[in-house]
């Protein structure tokens, strides 16, 4: 009889359901558990046809077929048990199998190859695309099957966190969190990697280790500003000052579906400090619900500061946010456009005025995690940067770094030339 040993924190995950995800950090146990449970329903359900799945694999070497066939030779499982592997697939009793698959191979219609598959076990599932998880789903439809994701949670935003980890979950859908303390057969060797990550890389020990969200990417562009300003304490409970005017600053977005995020930063210049209030970033949606959003903050007297486009016309209604927001009620002031290497001035005017920002805590975790995103594309090939990666993070950055080219440095005060005038008109200093 098979007998497989399993951490406490899985056995939810014994149960049948349609979906079954694990998400934690390194070394949990998850693609463990995950590789043991599949062999284990080969075994009990002859001819069950399972796939493996990564968003991007370029080798089986990518795959968890290697895991799978440790599992076989530690649990003595063989030709006789109705076990063979192949080089792509794994043959299992009863003629299953288990296939090993790039998601990015597959189109609407190649993704019809997996009908009639019972389970999908996705690895790295924080890297699945929305459009990878809209094929899936419903490909994989037999009756009885199974759905299961292992990952490491990166953004909240991304698909399986979203599918999973939202408040809209699947019906029946059995979630667990499993991190390294979880695991009560976790490695001496990757205890002492532990341990030199809190001491060597604090602030990506929670990603790491913990299962938290990516707060800091290593390499990116405003990565030790952001750490600085926790440790100093800039990153808290930051109030508008009343009697100081209080700005919008945009990067432009655009609507539809596959359009640009639109990304607001409120902020005030007070004095030598700027003063980050707030976050705002949408995408798709037209020029009135950003208003609104503004307008429902407490920002409907905002200075709105936009990029050079915002003077071009839309192609649809020809108007541009300039006119359209001056139209709406609200001060506009538009940037001229800063030419060639504009990104790279914004970043660096970031980086000079990092020491001066505050930042309030609870409305701005969205933009400071773009801004912890945010980095340098590279030619690996050539071992060269190429400028900012344009991805998700680059439309709050870019708002950011407009803020900062922005900001007007206080003018010195006035020396007061207080003399007073003594004698046959000589001056007493």
């Amino acid at each position: 009889m098979l007998q497989i040993k399993t951490a406490e924190v899985f056995e939810p995950l014994l149960e049948p359901a349609r979906y079954k995800g694990a998400f934690g950090g390194r070394g949990s146990g998850k693609s463990h558990f995950f590789a043991d449970l599949l062999v284990e329903d080969c075994m009990l359900e002859k001819g069950t046809r399972a796939v493996c799945i990564r968003e991007v694999q370029k080798s089986l070497k990518e795959s968890a077929k290697r895991l799978i066939e440790d599992k076989l030779i530690s649990l003595k499982l063989g030709v006789a048990d109705g076990f063979k592997v192949f080089r792509e697939v794994i043959q299992t009793p009863g003629d299953g199998l288990i296939a090993f698959q790039g998601m990015q191979d597959h189109t609407a219609d190649s993704i019809k190859s997996l009908e009639g598959f019972k389970r999908a076990w996705v690895e790295e599932a924080q890297t699945l695309s929305n459009t990878s998880l809209e094929l899936l789903v419903p490909t994989i439809r037999t009756e009885g099957s199974e759905l299961w994701f292992s990952w490491n949670p990166r953004r909240k935003k991304d698909p399986v966190d979203k599918l999973l980890r939202g408040d809209d979950r699947p019906t029946g859908a059995k979630i667990v969190e499993a991190n390294w303390s979880d695991n009560p057969w976790f490695p001496e060797v990757l205890e002492q990697e532990r341990q030199d990550c809190m001491r060597l890389n604090p602030d990506q020990y929670d990603h790491i280790w913990e299962g938290g969200y990516v707060s800091i990417v290593s390499g990116a562009y405003f990565a030790s500003a952001l750490q600085e300003a926790r440790a100093q304490g800039r990153i808290g409970s930051v109030a508008a000052d009343p009697l100081m005017q209080t700005r919008a600053i945009w990067d432009i977005g655009g609507t539809g579906a596959k359009s640009d995020a639109c990304a607001i930063w409120i902020v005030q210049f007070v004095g030598r400090e700027i003063r980050v209030l707030d976050y705002y970033e949408a995408v798709g949606q037209p020029l009135a619900t950003h208003v609104n959003w503004l307008r429902s903050k407490g920002y409907g007297e905002a200075l709105c500061v936009l990029p050079h486009d915002g003077k071009t016309n839309d192609r649809v209604h020809d108007v541009s946010y300039e006119s359209a927001l001056r139209e709406a009620g609200f001060e506009v002031k538009v940037i001229p456009n800063q030419g060639k290497g504009a990104a790279a001035m914004r970043v660096e005017a970031a980086r000079r005025l990092f020491p001066r920002i505050w930042f309030n805590e609870t409305t701005t975790e969205g933009g400071r995690a773009a801004l912890g995103w945010y980095h340098e594309k590279q030619d690996e090939h050539r071992d060269i940067g190429l400028g900012p990666e344009h991805d998700w993070s680059s439309h709050g950055a870019d708002a950011f770094g407009l803020t900062c080219v922005a900001y007007e440095e206080p003018n010195p005060p006035k020396k007061n030339r207080n003399r007073q005038m003594v004698g046959d008109g000589a001056w007493m200093g």
